[in-house]
C-alpha cells in the first residue's frame, strides 16, 4: 500500500480550519444577536371594528 504524501492534505485541512475559524463566528453571532432594528410595527390585540349587518 503506497504512502500518501501529508504535505498537501495538511495544507488543506489546515486552510479549511482556518476558513472556520474565521467566517463562522461572524455568522453564528449573526444569528444569535441581529444588529438590524425591528421594522415592523406591531399590531394592537384589540381593533375596532363594525358588524357586517349595520
Amino acid at each position: 500500500m503506497p504512502q500518501l504524501i501529508p504535505a498537501p492534505w495538511f495544507f488543506i485541512l489546515l486552510s479549511f480550519w482556518l476558513i472556520l475559524i474565521l467566517f463562522a463566528p461572524k455568522k453564528i453571532l449573526s444569528y444569535i444577536l441581529p444588529n438590524d432594528p425591528t421594522t415592523k410595527h406591531f399590531k394592537t390585540t384589540y381593533q375596532n371594528w363594525a358588524w357586517p349587518w349595520q
